[in-house]
C-alpha cells in the first residue's frame, strides 16, 4: 500500500499548493480588504469564495449568481462557457485537485476519528443537481427585489465556503465587520460546523451531496478529454479498486462515473495496471462484477 500512500500524499500536496496560490493575497487577511485587481475578473475552476481576503480570482458559482438577473447576461454566459470548457477537458479532476474546499474536506478526513461509510447513501448524490437547478439557476433569476436584482441564493444561504474563507477571516481582522454579523451569519456558521463534523467522519460529504459546481463537472465526466482508462482484458476482478474508492465508485463498472474525482487511488492499488491514469482518449466501460472478498 506504499504506492497508495504516496499517491494520496502527492495529491494532497498539489491541492495545498493550488489553494495557497489562488489565495495568495496575504496582506488581505490582516487588512480585511479584498483583492480587486484584474485577476478578480477571472474565475478559478474550484469553489473559492470571492469574499476571501486572499482570493485572487472569482468563484464561478458566485459569479453566475451575481449577474443572473442583470439586464446584460454576457458575463453569466461567459462564466457558463468557462465551466463548459473546463468540464469538457478535465471533468471532476477539478474536484480532486483544484478545489480549495475539497482540500479542506480532505484535511478534515485525516483527523483520527472513527470513519463511516457513505455507500448506502449513494442515491443522495442526486441532491446536488437539484441544488444546482434551484439555488444557482432558478432562484437568483426568479426571486428578485424591487430593483430587479436577484440574490446569490446558494452563496447567501447554503455555501459554507463563504463563512470559512470570507466571513471568519474578515471578522477576525475588522471589529466593525464583527459588530455587523447577524442571524444569517449564525445560520451559515452552523452549516459550516456541520460540514466540518461530517467531513471528519465521512469522505467529502459536501462534494457528494451538496456542491453545485461538482454537479456541473459531473455532467462532463464520461465525455471529458482527461479521463481514466480501463482494460477489461487485464482486469482480474480482485475488487481492490472499488474497495479503495472513497467516492463510492467501481471503476470496473464505469471507469469515469459521475462521482469520480480522478484522485488516482484505484490506479495505485490495481495489481495488474488494468486502470490507467487520466488520459486523452476514449474510455472503456465494461460491465465486470468484482470479487468483494479481498481485504486491503
Amino acid at each position: 500500500m506504499d504506492k497508495l500512500k504516496k499517491q494520496r500524499a502527492k495529491r494532497f500536496g498539489l491541492q495545498a499548493l493550488w489553494t495557497a496560490g489562488t489565495n495568495a493575497n496575504i496582506f488581505g487577511f490582516f487588512s480585511a480588504r479584498l483583492y480587486r485587481g484584474p485577476l478578480k475578473n477571472l474565475c478559478v475552476p474550484g469553489l473559492n469564495c470571492y469574499s476571501c481576503p486572499g482570493a485572487l480570482g472569482s468563484c464561478p458559482i458566485g459569479a453566475m449568481q451575481a449577474v443572473a438577473s442583470s439586464p446584460s447576461y454576457s458575463v453569466s454566459v461567459l462564466v457558463l462557457g468557462f465551466l463548459m470548457v473546463v468540464g469538457a477537458v478535465f471533468g471532476r479532476l477539478v474536484c480532486g485537485f483544484l478545489c480549495p474546499f475539497g482540500w479542506f474536506q480532505d484535511l478534515l478526513y485525516r483527523l483520527p476519528v472513527k470513519k463511516g461509510s457513505t455507500k448506502r447513501l449513494r442515491p443522495l448524490t442526486g441532491l446536488k443537481y437539484g441544488i444546482l437547478v434551484v439555488f444557482v439557476l432558478l432562484l437568483p433569476n426568479l426571486a428578485v427585489n424591487t430593483l430587479g436584482m436577484g440574490n446569490p441564493t446558494f452563496c447567501k444561504y447554503i455555501c459554507p465556503q463563504g463563512v470559512l474563507e470570507g466571513a471568519l477571516p474578515l471578522a477576525a481582522a475588522d471589529k466593525f465587520i464583527r459588530a455587523s454579523l447577524g442571524p444569517l451569519f449564525g445560520w451559515k456558521l452552523a452549516l459550516l460546523l456541520a460540514a466540518v463534523v461530517l467531513a471528519a467522519v465521512f469522505y467529502r460529504p459536501f462534494c457528494k451531496y451538496i456542491c453545485p459546481l461538482g454537479a456541473v463537472y459531473a455532467l462532463f465526466n464520461r465525455f471529458s478529454l482527461y479521463r481514466l482508462g480501463f482494460s477489461q482484458e487485464k482486469c482480474i476482478a480482485c475488487g481492490r479498486c472499488a474497495q479503495v474508492c472513497r467516492m463510492d465508485c467501481d471503476p470496473t463498472q464505469d471507469a469515469n462515473a459521475a462521482e469520480c474525482i480522478r484522485c488516482g487511488d484505484c490506479v495505485a492499488v490495481c495489481p495488474v495496471q488494468a486502470i490507467t491514469k487520466p488520459e486523452i482518449g476514449a474510455a472503456i466501460r465494461p460491465h465486470v462484477k468484482p470479487y468483494k472478498g479481498v481485504e486491503l
